[in-house]
């Protein structure tokens, strides 16, 4: 084969390969710009969730329901396998659960959880600034067909998540979140039945602590 030809298959080769990457940033970018656009338009959510931890030698699996609300509001009602609350009302986060002598209060801005960055996924979401290096995922199949994968690694949880993968239905929902932690667990998130811009009053994310219970301040600041 003559050198020129060699020169020009290399050519043809490496185009193809620019072009393919040309073509897949695109369509992340416009994946991720609708994404945004179907959280940004919300003023509120809710969704049935399950919790899937896997650790060394532990699998453990929650599930319940979880509201947003713009901006930064959550309240996780775990039913299953037992009840317990997690909620944010934008300044505190509250964990607690039923029966229990205490209740435990953090700082949001404080808070070291992997539910927090969910907290803001109304009303101020922009994947592509979260989440760097954000691709498909290709080698990953969703939980349902159609469905798309996509990777990053999220700046906010940096140092304890490696990377997050989001399954998004063909509207735009996502119906999955699995973070990769670096002691290499791995937490899933999966929602279904959701349903948009109900009205939650801000009451709601707030704990009303039973009497007799202790509040048990976590580095909390008022």
């Amino acid at each position: 084969m003559k050198p020129s030809t060699l020169v020009l298959r290399s050519f043809l080769v490496l185009l193809a390969a620019a072009i393919s990457t040309a073509a897949q940033a695109g369509g992340v970018h416009a994946t991720a710009e609708a994404i945004d656009n179907r959280y940004n338009h919300l003023r509120s959510l809710q969704a049935d969730f399950a919790e899937i931890y896997r650790g060394v030698g532990i699998e453990r699996e929650e599930s319940g329901t979880v509201w947003l609300k713009k901006t930064g509001k959550m309240r996780w009602e775990y039913r299953s396998p037992t009840q317990k609350l997690f909620l944010c009302n934008g300044t505190e986060a509250w964990l607690y659960v039923p029966g229990e002598s205490q209740a435990r209060r953090t700082a949001q801005r404080r808070l070291d959880d992997l539910r927090s960055p969910l907290a803001f996924l109304i009303g101020k979401t922009r994947l592509e600034r979260e989440l760097q290096g954000l691709s498909f995922a290709p080698d990953v199949p969703p939980l349902t067909s159609g469905n798309q994968v996509l990777r990053g690694i999220p700046k906010a949880l940096a140092g304890q998540v490696s990377q997050v993968l989001l399954e998004v239905s063909p509207d735009h929902w996502i119906v999955r979140i699995v973070l990769e932690g670096e002691d290499g667990s791995t937490t899933e998130y999966r929602f279904s039945n959701p349903r948009a811009n109900l009205e939650i009053a801000n009451q709601f994310f707030e704990l009303k602590v039973p009497a007799g219970v202790e509040i048990v301040d976590d580095g909390f600041e008022p």
